[in-house]
C-alpha cells in the first residue's frame, strides 16, 4: 500500500505541444515548506533527466510510490509567485489560443522574472592522471579568481570540449546546475548602526574617520556605502572595518528602475469639470459597477468629446473603494500622453508596463504592482496580464485596434483576456472608441454590452471640415506630385497662422519600388519576395517583412544597366518633399525609423506639444489618441492602399483610421480642417469616414459581415502552416484539411465551412514557405476540442515533418 506524499503538480517548460501535460513530482521534506503553487522550481526532465525550468500549479497530498516520482532540485529563491488568478488563466490561454503553458507563463511574466537553467563550475582536486593538454587547460582554470571568470574561461574553451569533458569526468571540474533569473534586482550597499551600539569607551578608542562614519550614522539612521565614502570622505576599508568590529551591521538595500515610482501629483481627479453628457455617461458606468456582478460597457465618443475625463473619474472612484484600476492603449506612442495625465493627478500609484521598457524596468514595474505599491495599471496589450489584486475597473481605450491581437503564441486578444479577469473580479469591463469594433457595436445593440454614447466634443466645438481630394483630377491638370494643390494651400497657411499640421502616410522609407528600365527586374526581398524599400537617411534597400537589408545598388544586379528606376512613396519622401515646398517649416517624422531610442516617443511629442515643430508627419502612429490643441489641419496621404487589403476587415480599419486621424485637429478653440487624398473619392467608406458617420458605416458593415458570414455572425479559425520547402508546406496544408475533413464526418451539429488551402499573404516570409486554411466556425467547447485533437495528430503525421503549423482564432485572414 502507498503511503500519501506531498506532491508538486508542474508545466515543465520546452516541452512540444504532444508532450505540454501537468506532470507529478516529490516534493523533499527539506522543500516542503518552502515549495507553493504560482513558484518556479528545476526539474529533471525526460529520459536523460535534464534539467529543466518547471511551474508548480497545485501542491497536494498523493497516494503513490515515492520510488517512481522524480524529485523536485531547488525553488527559485529570488523569483515572484503567480497568484491562483493567473495560473488559472495560464491554462485559459492554453486552452483557448493552442499554445504550451511556458508560452503562456512566458507572456504572463516579465522576460527578466523568467529562470533558465545555467551551468555553475568550480574546481576541485582530482586523483586520476593527467595529460600534457589536460594540464595545460587546468592551470590556466586555476588562474580564475571568481567563478564568473572560471566560467567565462570553460565557455572560451570550446574548441577543447573534449578535454574540459575529461577534467569533469576525472573529478577536476565540478559542474552543478543553477536557477539563474534573467534579470536581477537593481540593490545598493546600505549600513547602520548594530543594535547594540553605545557610544562609550570603544567609541573614544576610534579613528576620526571612523567616528566620523558613526555620527553621520547617528543623525541619518542609515546611508549607502557610496553615501558615506563622499560625505565623509573615506575609503570603503573603513566602513568594512566597522562592520567587522560589530559596530555597524551591513544590509542590502532594493532600488527600483521604475521611474513612475517617483511621480509627483500635482491635481486632484475633483479639479476635473465634466459637462452634462459627461456627467450622465459617469454615472451611468458608475451605477454598474456599484452592481456585484461582473459587467461590460461600450462608451461610443466622437473624437475630442472628453472619453479621457471620464476614465479618471471612474479610476478615482474605484481607488476610494479600495480596489485597483487597469487601462489598455493599443499603441506604445499613445502611451507617454496617457500616462503624463494619469501620473499629473494620481502621482506614484500608477504604474507603467509596456514592450519599449527594460527588462529591468519591467520587473521593477512588476514587483510595485504585485506588492500594492501601484495600484493603478496604464500599458499596451501585455499590460492586461498586470499582477493586480482586487480589480475594479478594466478599461481597454480604442478598443477596436488590431494592436490588441498577439500575432505570436499565444494568439490572444487582450480583450478577450480582460473579459476573463474581469468575471473572475466581479469587475466592470469598459470599452471606448470614436470608431469601436464591429462586433463590440454589435454586442452593445443585441444589450449584451451596456452602450453609453457621447456624440459631441467636450469644448462644443464642431467636428473638423473634411474635404476629399480627387488625385487622378490632379493628375490630369498636370499636377504628378504627392500633394493636391488644396492641401499645400492649407499647410502655408497654418504656417502664416502659427497653427501645426499633421500629415498621415502609412508607409515608412523613402521609394516602396525599385526597378530597372532596361530589363523590368524588380528588387525584391531573396527571403519573402516582395519589392524592397529604399531608405535615404543610409542610403539601403529593406525589407520590411524579415529585415533583410543590402546596399542601394548602382546597376542592375541582373542586366547591369544603370537606369534604375524609384517610385512609390514612404515617409522619408514626403519629409523632403514637403521641405522642398517649405522650407522654414520645423518637420518632425514620426515613423518605426526615427523612434527606437528609448525615450524617443515621449520626447518627441512633447517636443512637438511645445511648438518646436510645425509639421508632423508620420505612419498610423501618429492617428490615435494624441492631443495637440494647436493642430488645426491633418491631411491624409495615399489612403486607397489599406481599403483593398484583401482581409475582411479591410473597411473597418481604413474607416477608424481615418476618423482617428481627422479627429486630431481642431481640439482646442479653433477650428479643424481635413483633407483626404485618394483616387477613390465616391467610394462609401471614405465618404462616410469624411462625414465621420459611424452609424450608417456600421449599418452598412454589419450587412455584408451577415451575408457573407463574417464575425460576428461566425469565429474565424485560421491553420497556419510554414516549411522551407514549398513541396512540404502544401502536402501538410493538404493532409489537414483531409484530417478535418475525417473529424468532421464523425461530428454531429457542427456548423462549419473551410476555405483553402491558400497562400498566405504574398506566400513566402523569411525563407518559408506559406499556406493557410479558413475554417468559419463556432469557437466553443466541441471545436476546441476537435482543435486539439487535430494538433496532436499532426505532430505525429510524417506529412507535417519540417514544417510548422500554428492555429489563430479571430486573426487577419489576408
Amino acid at each position: 500500500m502507498n503511503d500519501k506524499i506531498l506532491v508538486a503538480v508542474v508545466a515543465v517548460d520546452k516541452c512540444l505541444y504532444p508532450f505540454d501535460n501537468l506532470y507529478d513530482y516529490r516534493i523533499p521534506d527539506s522543500l516542503a515548506d518552502k515549495v507553493q503553487a504560482g513558484q518556479l522550481v528545476m526539474v529533471p526532465f525526460g529520459k536523460g533527466n535534464r534539467k529543466r525550468i518547471a511551474m508548480i500549479y497545485s501542491v497536494e497530498q498523493k497516494d503513490c510510490d515515492p520510488a517512481k516520482l522524480k524529485p523536485v532540485y531547488g525553488t527559485a529563491g529570488n523569483g515572484v509567485t503567480m497568484s491562483a488568478e493567473l495560473l488559472d488563466l495560464s491554462v485559459w490561454l492554453k486552452e483557448n489560443t493552442f499554445c504550451t503553458y511556458f508560452d503562456a507563463i512566458r507572456t504572463i511574466l516579465p522576460h527578466g522574472l523568467n529562470f533558465s537553467v545555467r551551468a555553475e563550475y568550480s574546481l576541485a582536486e582530482g586523483t586520476a592522471d593527467l595529460t600534457d593538454s589536460e594540464k595545460a587547460l587546468l592551470e590556466t582554470l586555476k588562474a580564475a579568481k571568481t567563478e564568473k571568470e572560471l566560467s567565462l574561461l570553460l565557455d572560451s574553451a570550446a574548441e577543447k570540449k573534449k578535454t574540459v569533458e575529461s577534467l569533469t569526468a576525472k573529478g577536476f571540474v565540478v559542474r552543478g546546475d543553477i536557477m539563474k533569473r534573467h534579470i536581477g534586482d537593481e540593490t545598493e550597499r546600505m549600513v547602520r548602526l548594530s543594535p547594540d551600539f553605545e557610544l562609550n569607551d570603544r567609541f573614544a578608542r576610534l579613528t576620526a574617520k571612523q567616528k566620523s562614519v558613526i555620527e553621520t550614522l547617528i543623525d541619518n539612521d542609515s546611508a549607502s556605502v557610496k553615501e558615506l565614502c563622499y560625505i565623509c570622505s573615506v575609503t570603503p576599508v573603513v566602513i568594512k572595518n566597522l562592520v567587522k568590529y560589530q559596530l555597524l551591521e551591513e544590509y542590502t538595500y532594493t532600488l527600483t528602475r521604475a521611474e513612475s515610482a517617483f511621480a509627483q501629483t500635482e491635481s486632484s481627479p475633483q479639479d476635473i469639470t465634466l459637462s452634462p453628457d459627461q456627467d450622465k455617461v459617469f454615472g451611468g458606468i458608475a451605477a454598474l459597477m456599484t452592481e456585484d456582478k461582473p459587467n461590460c460597457a461600450l462608451l461610443h465618443g466622437v473624437t475630442g468629446s472628453g472619453k479621457t475625463s471620464i476614465f479618471i473619474r471612474l479610476i478615482d472612484l474605484v481607488l476610494q473603494q479600495g480596489r485597483t484600476a487597469l487601462m489598455l492603449v493599443p499603441e506604445i506612442s499613445l502611451t507617454p500622453q496617457m500616462v503624463s495625465n494619469f501620473q499629473r493627478i494620481f502621482g506614484s500609484d500608477v504604474a507603467i508596463i509596456h514592450s519599449n521598457l527594460s527588462m529591468g524596468r519591467r520587473a521593477d514595474e512588476y514587483r510595485r504592482i504585485s506588492s500594492g505599491e501601484a495600484r493603478i495599471v496604464i500599458g499596451t496589450r501585455s499590460a492586461v496580464f498586470a499582477p493586480l489584486d482586487n480589480i475594479g475597473i478594466i478599461v481597454i481605450d480604442e478598443e477596436g485596434e488590431h494592436t490588441y491581437k498577439s500575432d505570436r503564441s499565444p494568439r490572444y486578444h487582450a480583450r478577450s483576456v480582460a473579459k476573463q479577469r474581469a468575471f473572475r473580479h466581479n469587475s466592470l469591463l469598459l470599452l471606448a472608441s470614436a470608431t469601436p469594433s464591429l462586433e463590440s457595436f454589435y454586442n452593445a445593440q443585441k444589450g449584451r454590452y451596456a452602450l453609453f454614447t457621447l456624440s459631441e466634443r467636450f469644448n462644443k466645438t464642431d467636428l473638423p471640415e473634411v474635404y476629399l481630394i480627387d488625385m487622378k483630377a490632379e493628375q490630369e491638370n498636370g499636377n504628378r506630385g504627392n500633394f493636391s494643390e488644396a492641401l499645400l494651400h492649407e499647410i502655408g497657411k497654418n504656417l502664416e497662422n502659427g497653427e501645426q499640421t499633421l500629415l498621415l502616410l502609412n508607409r515608412r522609407g523613402y521609394h516602396t519600388y525599385i526597378s530597372c528600365i532596361n530589363c523590368g527586374a524588380v528588387m525584391e526581398c531573396p527571403n519573402c519576395g516582395v519589392p524592397l524599400t529604399y531608405h535615404k537617411a543610409n542610403e539601403t534597400v529593406l525589407c520590411h517583412y524579415c529585415g533583410h537589408a543590402e546596399r542601394m545598388p548602382d546597376a542592375c544586379p541582373k542586366c547591369k544597366s544603370t537606369y534604375i528606376s524609384q517610385s512609390g512613396t514612404g515617409t522619408q519622401r514626403i519629409e523632403d518633399e514637403i521641405s522642398g515646398y517649405f522650407p522654414k517649416a520645423r518637420i518632425l517624422r514620426m515613423d518605426a525609423d526615427t523612434t527606437m531610442s528609448k525615450n524617443a516617443f515621449s520626447d518627441r511629442f512633447a517636443e512637438f506639444g511645445r511648438g518646436e515643430y510645425d509639421i508632423m508627419v508620420g505612419t498610423q502612429m501618429i492617428a490615435k489618441g494624441l492631443d495637440f490643441e494647436n493642430v488645426t489641419l491633418v491631411g491624409v496621404l495615399m489612403i486607397d492602399k489599406s481599403l483593398y487589403s484583401g482581409d475582411y476587415l479591410g473597411y473597418e480599419r481604413t474607416f477608424s483610421l481615418i476618423t482617428q486621424v481627422v479627429g486630431r485637429s481642431g481640439r482646442g478653440a479653433k477650428i479643424g480642417r481635413a483633407y483626404l487624398q485618394t483616387f477613390s473619392p465616391d467610394h462609401y467608406v471614405l465618404q462616410l469616414a469624411a462625414r465621420q458617420d459611424y452609424a450608417e458605416f456600421y449599418s452598412q458593415e454589419i450587412d455584408v459581415r451577415q451575408a457573407l458570414l463574417f464575425p460576428p455572425f461566425c469565429d474565424i479559425c485560421l491553420v497556419g502552416f510554414s516549411s522551407l520547402s514549398e513541396q512540404h508546406c502544401e502536402t501538410a496544408a493538404n493532409r489537414f484539411l483531409q484530417l478535418l475533413k475525417d473529424r468532421i464526418k464523425r461530428e454531429q451539429n457542427l456548423p462549419i465551412r473551410v476555405l483553402g488551402p491558400t497562400k498566405m499573404g504574398t506566400g513566402r516570409l523569411g525563407g518559408r514557405f506559406r499556406r493557410k486554411l479558413v475554417i468559419k466556425c463556432r469557437f466553443n467547447k466541441q471545436f476546441r476540442a476537435i482543435m486539439t485533437d487535430l494538433l496532436l495528430q499532426a505532430y505525429k503525421d510524417q506529412a507535417f515533418t519540417n514544417v510548422s503549423f500554428y492555429v489563430d482564432i479571430n486573426g487577419e485572414i489576408i
